[in-house]
């Protein structure tokens, strides 16, 4: 059955129970989208007060699952204007700046990951951590630095403090802050040893500690 023959409904019941279509549905890539649509999932099951516009930006994921960029920000701008402080309203702010993202929009990224305001953490995280990203892509790697610190340290877990400490230590070695650098990969190693087994975060500090 092809995406585009689906109902509302069906879209969401395929979601909910084909791995397959889930993995098709990421969005930036694989870490960061499967938190996203966990909690696009919890949001479906706990939250039906906002079932009207939750059911908005299901049909945004349509389009961001076929890489329809340009018309997924078509139906999310108007979208994201009428359900400002919603529960729906705020994820398709987010979904919106991810797509402005992978344009290259990154003015438009920022804009409105700074008014995502939703009470989930790990979302809250991730739209801080993509202003780190955007200003990284725009080469101003000190306020990218300043939002990876800021994002690792919002919220202590195993997924995201040590991601974003990684792209931290990775920005201040472009800014040659080495001694920094070398702070940030120690923390990993020291505080979360199985994404610095995964990632070879030795290397990188043998790496800031000849420079």
């Amino acid at each position: 059955m092809m995406i585009e023959n689906l109902s509302l409904e069906e879209l969401k019941a395929k979601f909910n129970n084909d791995k397959k279509f889930k993995l098709g549905t990421y969005i930036v890539g694989g870490l960061l989208t499967a938190v996203l649509l966990f909690f696009v999932y919890r949001q479906m099951i706990w939250v039906p007060a906002n079932e009207k516009s939750n059911d908005g930006w299901w049909v945004a994921m349509n389009y961001i699952s076929k890489d329809s960029t340009d018309q997924a920000i078509k139906v999310l701008v108007p979208f994201v204007n009428s359900n400002d402080g919603k529960t729906g309203g705020e994820i398709g702010q987010y979904l919106l700046a991810t797509q402005y993202m992978k344009k290259g929009d990154y003015r438009n990224a920022i804009k409105n990951l700074e008014g995502v305001s939703i009470d989930d953490s790990y979302i809250s995280v991730f739209s801080i951590g993509l202003q780190g990203d955007c200003y990284s892509d725009m080469k101003k790697y000190d306020k990218a630095l300043t939002f990876y610190t800021d994002a690792a340290d919002a919220q202590d877990n195993e997924l995201t403090t040590p991601m974003y400490l990684f792209k931290a230590g990775l920005v201040a070695e472009k800014l040659k802050k080495n001694e920094d650098a070398a702070g940030f990969y120690t923390r990993i190693r020291d505080d979360y040893p199985t994404y610095a087994s995964q990632n070879g975060i030795e290397k990188y500090i043998a790496r800031v500690s000849t420079k």
